[in-house]
């Protein structure tokens, strides 16, 4: 007799459903496993077995094939244990079929048949819902996070013992034996929004560097602060989510898909309610940056998703881990290709980079700083080009002096800036409605003709300082879209020749330390 269980695997951020098929027939004992297999799924023989002998069950001294369908896709992981099992327990006829059909399983056994945690049921749970499969019974440590996809029934079970008890009773009391699991998304983001971030009013000194930093925030802009040790950078850098506009639902559960297959949700967070802030130390490696690996996952550029990739002392992380960044800065994914197919991995992330502006970090003080101009060039060189030509906004952060920190804490706070980019985003969502775009950061050449139109003394304005500054047309583009955003935060319809010249300054900085050009 064959017997069909539902289940899924986990193809880059994406699932696919397949098929565990159970044959038990006469003939010399064995347990044959087939479909093109990794090594987790070929020792989930061994687990099944060791399992349900430790429940008090044993296999039958029979032949048994286990085919795990389609066959031309690699099955990799741990979460084909539990669908084995009920494949097995139902062709020993220890439990019903009938109560198998329509029901997607997953999860990982232990030696003594406790069902435990495994990666990527997010993306399960809403393949099974596109799918139109109903029921899910998972790992109860994954039940929460199964539970945010609405239209699913989550079952969450802890071990064997439980899950054939549940299966082999009349589907009329299965829901009293193990009710199944629910989440109100909303209650969720509710209590999360409640929670206090930590506060630019703390950040001393350095209101020219919060104006930039709101700006940013507004339109989605990459950030690169340069200035000496301990005068903010990553203090600033920090505090910047809590400035950021909150995810929506739709975004939300697109980067939950991301942490839920790398295992960063865990049992009590099911799901990631505020935008993530990635801060890879400068030793990560390009596989770890990018993504890939023998098993293809996604990497720190994708984590940072919807939220800021920040680079403290970004000329100490290797070339290659730099450039990798090139690509999806602009395309904001990144695809990887192994033998086995290609990947595509969401990123579009704004990236806040921060350095000294010399080895000694005292540059432009030369009474203090103590580095040759060949020092200083190779050391801003690690910054090249066309990373440069990718930064919205490149802002100093000047030497706090005492009095900034010993006097009464003032200037902009927090809540004021998250309030200027609230308003500052639904100018450009009612701008934008229906255009698939959120952010300044994001119009393409093409968009930027039917948005951002200038009056004829901006024209001229923008043609002097192409000219003068021998911009690329990316830099050209990327000044108009900060200059579109300065006039959202200040609350002007039209961009004003005060808004071109401030995206100037953020740009023109580059200048003093990498030279025209660039």
């Amino acid at each position: 007799m064959v017997t069909n269980i539902l289940s899924g695997t986990i193809q880059g951020l994406e699932c696919k459903i397949i098929n565990v098929e159970a044959d038990v027939s006469s003939g010399l004992p064995c347990m044959d496993m087939i479909g093109l297999l990794g090594t987790e799924v070929k020792e989930a023989k061994e687990r099944v077995r060791v399992a349900l002998k430790n429940c008090g069950i044993s296999l039958p001294p029979a032949r048994i094939t286990i085919n795990i369908s389609p066959a031309n896709i690699r099955k990799e992981g741990t979460a084909y244990d539990i669908p084995i099992a009920v494949a097995l327990l139902a062709s020993m006829k220890m439990i019903p079929e009938e109560n198998t059909r329509g029901i997607l399983f997953a999860g990982e056994l232990s030696l003594d048949g406790e069902i435990k945690r495994i990666h990527g049921i997010l993306p399960m749970a809403l393949e099974a819902k596109r799918q139109g499969i109903k029921h899910m019974i998972i790992p109860k440590g994954n039940a929460r996070e199964g539970a945010v996809v609405e239209g699913v029934k989550i079952t969450g079970v802890s071990n064997i013992k439980e899950l054939i008890e549940y299966l082999g009773a009349d589907p009329a009391m299965q829901d009293i034996i193990i009710p199944p699991v629910t989440v109100d998304i909303k209650n969720l983001f509710n209590e999360e929004q409640s929670k206090a971030d930590e506060d630019y009013i703390d950040l001393c000194g350095q209101e020219s560097l919060k104006r930039a930093l709101m700006i940013a925030a507004a339109g989605f802009h990459n950030v690169l602060m340069i200035g000496p040790p301990g005068a903010g950078k990553t203090m600033a850098a920090k505090r910047m989510p809590g400035i950021l506009p909150p995810l929506s639902i739709d975004e939300s559960m697109e980067v939950s898909k991301i942490y839920s297959v790398c295992g960063l949700l865990d049992e009590s967070k099911s799901m990631v309610l505020k935008r993530p802030f990635m801060s890879p130390h400068h030793t990560i490696s390009d596989a770890a940056m990018s993504g890939g690996g023998r098993i293809p996952g996604p990497g720190m550029i994708s984590r940072a998703h919807k939220g800021i990739l920040f680079l403290d002392e970004a000329v100490h992380f290797s070339s290659a881990s730099l450039e990798i960044l090139r690509q999806p800065m602009e395309d904001k994914k990144v695809i990887v290709s192994r033998t086995y197919g290609s990947y595509e991995f969401p990123a579009e992330f704004m990236l806040v980079a921060a350095i000294n502006p010399c080895p000694c970090g005292n540059y432009p003080d030369m009474n203090s700083c103590t580095c040759t101009p060949e020092q200083i060039r190779r050391y801003l060189s690690k910054l090249s080009g066309p990373i440069l030509d990718r930064i919205d906004i490149c802002i100093e952060t000047p030497k706090i002096t005492l009095n900034d920190l010993s006097g009464e804490k003032k200037g902009m706070s927090s809540g004021y800036m998250r309030e200027k980019v609230m308003n500052a985003c639904e100018i450009q969502k009612e701008r934008y409605k229906g255009k698939g775009i959120e952010f300044n950061s994001q119009l393409s050449p093409k968009d930027m003709d039917e948005f951002i139109l200038l009056g004829r003394e901006e024209r001229k304005l923008v043609e002097e300082i192409y000219e003068k500054m021998n911009l690329s047309a990316r830099g050209y583009h990327r000044i108009l879209k900060v200059a579109r955003t300065i006039a959202d935060i200040d609350g002007d319809k039209d961009i004003k020749k005060k808004h071109i010249m401030e995206a100037v300054c953020y740009r023109g900085i580059e200048d003093k330390y990498w030279g025209n050009g660039i």
